[in-house]
């Protein structure tokens, strides 16, 4: 039995419970069998593989905080170390319902080489609750995120663990988790953070990060390939950061976003997205999608996200959350003529998805590689920190633009060097693989 194999298979066995967590280490495995079989001998004898997909540490901890009404809540916290190699831990946190080790553990693990393919020193790691903020108050927010810091700050601090945010997890959480740091640290340590506000710490162009860079991505495929954002039809999923800034972006480029969605249903606009009423609702009110319409009433409302998926267009983004663009998702894009996908959260696309995408000749992003300008920008704004200083929109937004040109360039060249040449997935796992690999190696057992 080859290397990746027998690795694979005690993977299933040990993580059976975490499908998620499988689906990640089994694309990433099959992803860099060529680089595996070429060095197998050496990663064997030091277990690359076997210390790769086991993490470094993981915590679980309780959550006691007190509601409005005075009554004591339990919820769990977690936080996923996974691997250092290459800088200190770095990801965010997600507060949802759906949060257990199993969902942190895929997400660390998918951290670790979209960090890597950053160029940016940082490792990977993940953590959060399943604690749900919406419609709590902003005071039963604060105490519950009190209450999470009173435990991870134990964990994390500027040159170990570097949070950030993440489904959940907006300026207003990061506000209240960093206020409470700062007091049991007695100490303003700025960079043990990402995604602050501007007053105290943070980045401009961090809000916009993860969305600009997914379509700075993207735009880089596709004119690789000939194709341009200009007069193209675009349906993004999810109504979050993500989704709104590549929206922006998208229609900057010329395209027409006619669709967006949250976990209830998706909007349909066949005119283009109105931006500014989905920010107001968003952002402003946290309300619904579907609030969209007393916005604009000739759009359409459909109760359930995965709808989205039939609208006919040239581009899709996913931008929701995992697992959200099944096969058949994938089947009636293709028959609708989509021509790129690209994804702007972690894993929305099934495997069976991607290998049927990919057999159709549909231009496809992976989100390690498409959806890492959120985590460059957060390292830019810990190099900022670690300096005083701020650099302006201008500055952060071309470094950003210049990290995804080269995440892009970098996942298409390695894609072609070992034989997949259009293969991003390939590309991506392997250019990402080989730089954590090599520190590993460099830095011996341990």
């Amino acid at each position: 039995m080859s290397y990746v194999d027998e690795v694979l298979e005690r993977v299933k066995t040990k993580n059976a419970a975490e499908p998620e967590f499988l689906q990640a280490v089994e694309e990433v495995l099959e992803s860099i069998r060529p680089v595996v079989e070429a060095n197998e001998e050496l990663y064997r004898k030091e277990a690359i593989l076997e210390r790769i997909t086991e993490p470094d540490r993981q915590f679980k901890f309780r959550v006691a905080w007190v509601d409005d009404n005075g009554q004591a809540q339990v919820n769990t916290g977690y936080r996923v170390q996974f691997n250092s190699a290459i800088g200190p831990y770095k990801g965010g946190l997600r507060f949802h319902p759906s949060v257990n080790q199993g969902i942190l553990k895929f997400l660390g693990f998918e951290q670790i080489f979209k960090n890597s393919l950053t160029g940016l020193p940082i490792g990977g790691g993940k953590g959060g609750s399943n604690f749900d903020p919406k419609g709590k108050s902003n005071g039963e927010v604060m105490r519950f995120c009190q209450s999470f810091m009173a435990e991870l700050y134990k964990h994390i601090g500027p040159d170990t663990d570097i949070p950030a945010g993440d489904i959940g997890v907006g300026g207003r959480e990061i506000g209240y988790l960093y206020g409470y740091y700062k007091k049991l640290k007695n100490a303003s340590h700025m960079g043990v953070l990402t995604g602050k506000g501007l007053n105290y710490g943070g980045s401009l162009t961090r809000t916009e990060a993860t969305g600009y860079g997914l379509v700075y991505f993207t735009e880089e495929m596709m004119n690789a390939n000939n194709i341009s954002f200009s007069g193209k039809k675009v349906v993004i999923s999810g109504s979050g950061n993500v989704a709104i800034y590549a929206t922006e972006k998208a229609t900057e480029l010329g395209a027409k976003v006619v669709a967006l969605s949250d976990s209830n249903g998706y909007i349909y606009d066949e005119n283009g997205i109105n931006l500014d009423a989905v920010k107001e609702i968003k952002e402003v009110k946290r309300g619904r999608i579907k609030e969209y319409l007393d916005y604009v009433p000739t759009a359409e409302y459909h109760e359930g996200c995965r709808g989205i998926w039939h609208i006919k267009c040239d581009v899709a983004l996913p931008c929701a959350t995992q697992g959200e663009l099944d096969l058949e998702s994938a089947k009636e894009l293709i028959t609708n003529g989509t021509k790129v996908v690209s994804e702007g959260a972690n894993m929305p696309t099934t495997l069976d998805a991607i290998e049927e995408l990919q057999n159709a000749g549909v231009l496809f992003g992976p989100a390690k590689a498409a959806n890492a300008g959120g985590v460059a920008c957060s390292a830019l704004e810990m190099s900022q920190n670690s300096m005083r200083l701020s650099w302006t929109f201008e500055e952060v937004d071309a470094k950003l633009h210049s990290i995804m040109v080269n995440i892009y360039k970098n996942a298409a060249t390695t894609a072609k060097e070992y034989g997949f040449e259009g293969n991003l997935v390939v590309g991506a796992n392997i250019a990402g693989f080989l730089k954590v690999a090599d520190a590993m190696l460099a830095q011996g057992v341990c």
